[in-house]
């Protein structure tokens, strides 16, 4: 077995095994899978990376690409497709490259809002994928989306944040379910202050 590997903590990698100690403590093990963990996430942005580099200063990239990594031609696409569609500036470090690419594909105001709430409450890429089906079906029902933007604070953003995951609930349900309850809440007003006025 080649010694030529990565260390991770007390642990040493080849090509093809993980080498851990005989005695290692469950906080060092935890450790090193959040590290690997790390690494495999970051590679798939370094290599797409790497692919828009090459589209940029090589010709033939992706035949030269297969013979570097062994990756199929589209798998290879995919990566560089997901880091031209995020400039470095617009990655999200608390989410994965597979958080990215399931957002990829829309426009860049949605892509932000939907990684803005994946982010905040802490959605897999499972549920992420979830919430978009769910929203893409509400669309296709015919009901009325619409985004509606407000520029506020960060830190009345941050309060309203957290009341919403205390409610279960992401920023834009929490925020519509509070408005229509102050509407409910201001038309029983004028509700009853017309019935006063006239005397019923």
């Amino acid at each position: 077995m080649s010694t030529n590997g990565l260390s991770i903590g007390h642990a040493v990698t080849s090509r093809t095994e993980l080498r851990l100690p005989e005695q290692l403590p469950s906080a060092e093990w935890l450790r090193i899978g959040k590290q690997i963990a790390l690494v495999r996430d970051s590679s798939s942005w370094w290599v797409g990376d790497w692919l828009v580099y090459g589209q940029e200063k090589f010709p033939d990239r992706y035949r030269k690409a297969i013979q570097s990594t062994s990756l199929d031609y589209q798998t290879l696409r995919n990566y560089a497709w997901v880091a031209r569609r995020f400039p470095p500036a617009r990655r999200r470090e608390r989410l994965s490259f597979q958080h990215h690419a399931m957002v990829a594909s829309l426009a860049e105001p949605e892509q932000q809002l939907w990684l803005e709430r994946a982010s905040q409450l802490g959605w897999s890429v499972r549920q992420l994928r979830a919430q978009l089906r769910s929203a893409s079906e509400g669309d296709q029902q015919g009901r009325a989306n619409a985004i509606l933007n407000i520029n506020v604070l960060d830190e009345k953003r941050q309060r309203w944040l957290a009341a919403a995951e205390r409610q279960q609930q992401d920023l834009l349900d929490w925020a519509i379910s509070v408005m229509d309850h102050a509407a409910d809440q201001a038309l029983i007003a004028e509700h009853k202050h017309i019935l006063s006025a006239t005397g019923s």
